[in-house]
């Protein structure tokens, strides 16, 4: 790299850095427009996990799908969106093994223009989960007490998943490949999706997995989506998620940041 280069991608100012990242999330989303197929799970999991979901638990949780789809959707729309975060690591991990962020190096950009980029452009996959479950409940017979509650409850849920994105994005940047990095995502994920309430009430469970339960972030950002689209945007859930991602970003990110910056 040029020294003209080095000094240009040292220092950037801060416009300079946000028009790059924008770019950076231009780039990520024509890979998605050329490749489709990169949006599979966050189009064809919601259809499938609400359906499932809805059939194998609707009676035996609520009596009936119908009375279960206020509960499930909320769920479903949480758990598939923050499942979809950790495509950002694997992605992330991948682009490094492949030396696509060698290449970004040599360029008179800011380091953490691709990452940010990267980070940004996976926002849209987050829209698209949070948007088919929402339409596939409500081909089910699901409807909101409010409309609008559910709106924000959506935009809640894209805001967290982008925040637990930074997660994934610190594995991918420290571990070794994009496989080690989905694997060890999922093992972290499965709990945490499963010991909530996402799916079911947590008083069915046993003590030790309650106790799990109700301090688990999922279990308050799933209350959260329900309590806005049920039109009672009561404080405390509400908050304890916005406070969960709030710390997550300001914990993370720096963290994420410096190691990308030591590895790129």
């Amino acid at each position: 790299m040029s020294g003209s280069h080095a000094r240009l991608a040292a220092s950037p100012s801060l416009p300079a850095t946000v028009s790059q990242s924008l770019t950076m999330a231009r780039r990520g989303l024509l890979r998605i427009r050329h490749d489709p197929q990169r949006l599979f799970d966050v189009v064809a999991l919601p259809v499938v996990a609400t359906v499932m979901f809805a059939n194998v638990f609707g009676g035996a949780v609520a009596g009936g799908i119908d009375a279960y789809l206020p509960r499930l959707v909320p769920g479903v729309m949480v758990q598939i969106a923050v499942t979809a975060s950790v495509v950002t690591g694997v992605q992330l991990r991948d682009d490094m093994e492949r030396g696509v962020f060698d290449r970004f190096r040599s360029l008179p950009i800011a380091r953490t223009a691709p990452l940010a980029g990267s980070l940004l452009a996976d926002v849209v996959r987050y829209v698209l989960a949070v948007t088919i479950t929402v339409g596939v409940g409500v081909a089910m017979g699901y409807r909101p007490d409010s409309w609008t509650g559910l709106a924000a409850g959506a935009l809640l849920v894209i805001g967290c998943a982008f925040a637990i994105s930074w997660i994934f994005a610190l594995m991918g940047v420290v571990m070794r490949s994009a496989s080690a990095v989905q694997g060890a995502s999922m093992l972290v994920l499965m709990p945490l999706s499963f010991m909530s309430n996402a799916l079911v009430p947590v008083e069915t469970m046993p003590g030790w997995m309650r106790a799990i339960a109700e301090v688990n972030p999922i279990t308050h950002l799933v209350s959260a989506v329900r309590a806005l689209a049920a039109g009672d945007p009561s404080g405390q859930p509400v908050a304890l998620a916005l406070g969960g991602a709030a710390v997550i970003l300001l914990v993370v990110s720096p963290l994420t940041v410096r190691a990308y910056v030591r590895a790129a």
